[in-house]
């Protein structure tokens, strides 16, 4: 309660919301996938192992930013009515 007044929390979040940075991040995955089998049939199968592995923990710190960013931008304070 601010100054007396009940607020009722609201996610508004939708799958469309957040369907283009899925998409995006399994494009990076796939691509990094794609290029590490084909850094495999190199003669170092252990550079294609860890580019791989370079690539996905770089950029799923984007990906969890990405993720709550947008859900606090989806989060609002209603001022709550009489009515439970």
């Amino acid at each position: 309660m601010l100054n007396g007044t009940s607020y009722r929390l609201r996610c508004t979040l939708t799958f469309g919301d957040i369907y283009g940075q899925i998409l995006i991040w399994m494009v990076v995955i796939f691509a990094s996938l794609a290029a590490g089998l084909a850094l495999m049939g190199t003669s170092k199968p252990l550079v294609a192992l860890l580019g791989v592995g370079l690539i996905l923990v770089l950029s799923l710190p984007f990906l969890l930013f990405a993720f709550t960013t947008t859900l606090l931008n989806h989060i609002a304070l209603d001022p709550a009515t009489g009515e439970s």
